[in-house]
């Protein structure tokens, strides 16, 4: 039987040899990988897909969100030249948010007010959404990671107890670095606090690169000392700090007394389910790698009174 085999081999690579002489089958080499695509441009043919999505919240006179613009109402600016919206629309989709709750030693008379803030802003979750939780001293903590269940954050924030200095800066970074590992497209940070930074490793200025890049939105709750009341230079730049990186990516920054702080929660809950988000290719079409400066005005409709707004602020252009 074998032998019968072995026959059989032998007459079909024999036959195979004549076909190939006969020039009827050709022996090709195995393809060598084609080169990326960018490294061959074709100077006939280029697709850019350089859309830029710029989120932005309405708000009344007394903070409330102002929901039924249309894309008329709008005008937006990429580094002073008016661009034409070619995309809107309004954003009530499942987001997630990374709460980032300061226990350091100063926080001890404001952490049941802190508390109830946070019960508050979770009685506005949806069932899609995702959360985290980070509690920050001397260092940040990843307590609770991403899940859709809110109530392991709300039993842990039960047991804080307030000690050691306030590494605010850290913390912002940590849980911006977490919620990239979320697959929502809405991504936005609860900062609780009531203080600047005193022992942090990181910079601002990283700090503020990361969130640019991230465009994780940020919404912080300050907690300060009373007008006039005397605090650590930390102390005093805190509400100024959380200004700043609250306004990058369209979140804000709320100053409230703590008996304040459970309504402040609730608004910025409303605030992240009611946003624009406006969609525009740059008609310069920039690749230069840069952050590029964007202006949005709000042309309210007549009869309404002057509207605030807030939007990201910018974008990293491409790079060739």
């Amino acid at each position: 039987m074998r032998l019968w085999r072995l026959a059989g081999l032998i007459v079909g690579l024999c036959a195979w040899g004549l076909l190939v002489s006969l020039g009827q089958v050709s022996i090709e080499p195995r393809a060598k990988p084609s080169p990326k695509q960018d490294a061959l441009p074709r100077p006939d043919l280029r697709v850019d897909t350089n859309l830029v999505l710029i989120p932005i919240t309405v708000c009344d006179p007394q903070g409330r969100p102002v929901v039924g613009l249309e894309k008329q109402n709008f005008r937006l600016y990429d580094e002073r030249q008016e661009q034409p919206i070619s995309q809107f629309s309004t954003d009530d989709q499942p987001v997630a948010v990374g709460m980032v709750f300061d226990t350091s030693s100063s926080m001890g008379a404001k952490l049941h007010r802190s508390r109830a803030a946070a019960q508050e802003f979770f009685k506005l979750a949806n069932p899609e959404d995702e959360f985290l939780l980070v509690e920050f001293s001397d260092r940040p903590r990843l307590v609770i990671p991403l899940t859709s269940n809110p109530g392991p954050i709300e039993n842990e924030l039960v047991f804080t107890k307030s000690k050691g200095s306030t590494a605010l800066i850290d913390a912002v970074l940590l849980a911006a670095q977490q919620l990239k590992k979320s697959k929502k497209e809405q991504k936005a940070l609860l900062v609780v606090t009531d203080g600047g930074d005193n022992n942090s490793r990181y910079t601002y200025k990283e700090l503020v690169d990361y969130l640019r890049e991230s465009e994780v939105q940020v919404y912080a709750i300050g907690v300060f000392e009373l007008p006039g009341a005397r605090g650590t230079v930390e102390e005093m730049n805190g509400p100024g700090l959380l200004t700043k990186i609250s306004e990058l990516n369209g979140g804000r920054a709320f100053s409230a007394e703590a008996a304040e702080l459970p309504d402040i929660a609730i608004k910025i809950g409303v605030e992240l389910r009611n946003r624009y988000v406006l969609g525009y290719a740059p008609s310069a079409q920039p690749r230069d790698g840069k952050y590029h400066n964007v202006v949005v005005r709000v042309v309210p409709p007549r009869g309404l009174p002057p509207l605030h707004s807030h939007w990201r602020r910018g974008y990293y252009a491409p790079a060739d």
